[in-house]
């Protein structure tokens, strides 16, 4: 795909880091919960040689990167804003993101840096992932205005970064931020991105993060959940809530909306949650309302985790609508 991005306006620009995961397949562990099933831990001999079943290098991957593809996918002129080094991870991003058709103009590569490399230990239906970001220069690149920027994880080292994506999103107040926070912007506080919240028109997150962001007690009603998020400055809200579905709001109403069926049992989650949240996002770029924005989401997330990898299963438009059509009648949002 063409790197010029002048010569047509972008609908969706993510901005966030880009790696490559490798998936390494083990079955020889366990798994450990407290008695409410939170706070699991996986477990392996210590000192010894442990078998795995295979290696899967999936490349240009991220909250981010996955949002770009998933984006261009549903029809939408897609590009990313990241950094890559200058080695053979970081070429094969670009190759892979130009086969996904997204605009690859925006990246900039850093001379005798690495691009970010992960592992990810795959497990059953879950995975834990080893992490090691590259501490880049972070610069927000000069570009044409988006319609939606969307931003998500990035390194411990870019807080300057993000309050210089909220000065533009100041200055340019007609181009829409969503934002789906990562591990590091969770951790960081509401206080220290409070100019990224109060710019962000769509606000992604999952239950157990609204209680670390708003620092408030678990077991607090999902209303009130919303109300605090929407104070932070978010018009729109979406919370998910694992097999209780998900909750959007536009600060008037909330909707709830159920789950898509899963055709069989997931493969790996990677990702489901950047499917959900770039899906809502892509539908509303593309005209759709909050309750047709939350009946599209699951759906890609469904497909998604049947798949190794944040991008394998994600959807084209022709083909979400189709699984859109054979939905259960019980699925569709409902105001709450």
């Amino acid at each position: 795909m063409s790197k010029d991005l002048n010569s047509n306006k972008i609908d969706f620009l993510a901005i966030g880091d880009i790696v490559t995961d490798a998936f390494i397949r083990i079955k020889d562990a366990s798994v450990h919960c407290d008695i409410n099933k939170k706070n699991c831990q996986i477990c392996m001999r210590f000192g010894d040689k442990i078998p795995y079943e295979s290696v899967t290098e999936v490349k240009a991957v991220g909250n981010s990167p996955n949002a770009a593809v998933s984006a261009a996918r549903l029809g939408l002129k897609s590009a990313l804003a990241t950094n890559i080094g200058s080695d053979r991870e970081g070429e094969e991003a670009i190759e892979t993101l130009e086969k996904e058709k997204v605009n690859t103009g925006l990246i900039k590569t850093h001379a005798g840096e690495k691009t970010n490399y992960h592992y990810v230990l795959w497990y059953e239906d879950e995975r834990t992932i080893l992490i090691k970001h590259t501490e880049f220069n972070y610069q927000l690149p000069v570009f044409n205005e988006p319609r939606w920027i969307y931003l998500s994880s990035l390194a411990e080292n870019s807080v300057p970064f993000h309050h210089e994506i909220a000065s533009y999103l100041t200055k340019h107040p007609q181009v829409k931020l969503a934002f789906q926070p990562g591990t590091f912007q969770i951790k960081l506080g509401s206080e220290e991105l409070g100019d990224i919240y109060k710019v962000t028109e769509v606000f992604f997150c999952n239950v157990e993060e609204a209680h670390k962001i708003l620092n408030s007690s678990e077991g607090k009603e999902i209303g009130e959940l919303i109300k605090g998020i929407h104070q932070l400055g978010p018009k729109i809200v979406v919370i998910t809530d694992g097999p209780n579905g998900a909750y959007g709001s536009d600060g008037k109403n909330i909707w709830q909306m159920p789950i898509y069926p899963d055709p069989a049992p997931p493969l790996d989650r990677t990702g489901a949650g950047d499917s959900f949240s770039s899906t809502f996002t892509s539908a509303l770029a593309l005209g759709k309302s909050i309750p047709e924005a939350l009946a599209w989401a699951p759906i890609n997330s469904m497909s998604v985790v049947q798949k190794i990898g944040a991008q394998a299963g994600l959807l084209k438009r022709s083909d979400l609508e189709e699984f859109l059509k054979k939905a259960p009648t019980e699925y569709k949002a409902k105001k709450i």
